[in-house]
């Protein structure tokens, strides 16, 4: 893992730093920082995987360790983040697959990722 300096908060985390999982291997960037800043709450980021340009997972704030100035730890492997699409934000909302505030982070990245241009 590449030194990440120091740890910042959410709204100063720049978007494209790399994303490591709990074992220290780069699973994508900072796509996205998924936020209400109007009331402070941080519900986590999209993350384009490296493997997969194409294609963007979701991390909820629970399974973020830190955020430095270059780069973010995660307390899970790539498998364990939420994928964003619209089947999965329908089935976690009616499953209990995730709580409350995943839910609200999965449909917020499925809104970004949907947006155009």
């Amino acid at each position: 893992m590449d030194k990440l300096g120091t740890p910042v908060a959410y709204l100063a985390l720049p978007v494209g730093v790399p994303v490591y999982d709990r074992d220290g291997t780069r699973i994508g960037t900072v796509e996205h920082v998924l936020a209400d800043e109007g009331s402070d709450i941080f519900h986590g980021l999209v993350v384009r995987v490296v493997d997969a340009p194409d294609r963007s997972m979701f991390a909820a704030r629970d399974q973020i360790g830190d955020l430095f100035e270059h780069g973010v730890t995660l307390t899970v492997t790539e498998a364990g983040l939420h994928d964003p699409g619209e089947d999965r934000v329908a089935a976690a909302a009616t499953d209990g697959s995730v709580g409350e505030q995943a839910k609200e982070g999965l449909r917020r990245a499925w809104e970004w990722l949907q947006r155009p241009g």
